[in-house]
């Protein structure tokens, strides 16, 4: 099983960045998809999540209407597009997949930096 996130890097205020976690081993459609972050000591915050059949999203409010989650099964690939970036959206991303049956699985996680 593996979930390996892409996309993170630096990017100035106001800009924009579209991570990817590509995942392979288990059957990434019947899993909810989630974005998790976890800035410098802080504890890991739920930045966004899709269901399994793609029809329904959350997203925390520090986000919303910034950031936009999508799943491509076809690809294996969940994204999160984040636009009007913040110096506060610093953090590392991670990327989790979750079974109704409650079996998770997490990535390594890439660095995402805001900064001018």
């Amino acid at each position: 099983v593996q979930l390996v996130e892409s996309g993170g890097g630096l990017v100035q205020p106001g800009g924009s960045l579209r991570l990817s976690c590509a995942a392979s081993g288990f059957a990434f459609s019947s899993y909810d998809m989630r974005w998790y972050r976890q800035a410098p000591g802080k504890e890991r915050e739920l930045v966004a999540t899709l269901s399994s059949a793609g029809g329904s999203t959350t997203y925390a409010d520090s986000v919303k209407g910034r950031f936009t989650i999508s799943r491509d099964n076809a690809k294996n690939t969940v994204y999160l597009q984040m636009d009007s970036l913040k110096p506060e959206d610093t953090a590392v991303y991670y990327c989790n997949a979750e079974s109704q049956w409650g079996r998770v699985y997490w990535g390594q996680g890439t660095q995402v930096t805001v900064s001018s």
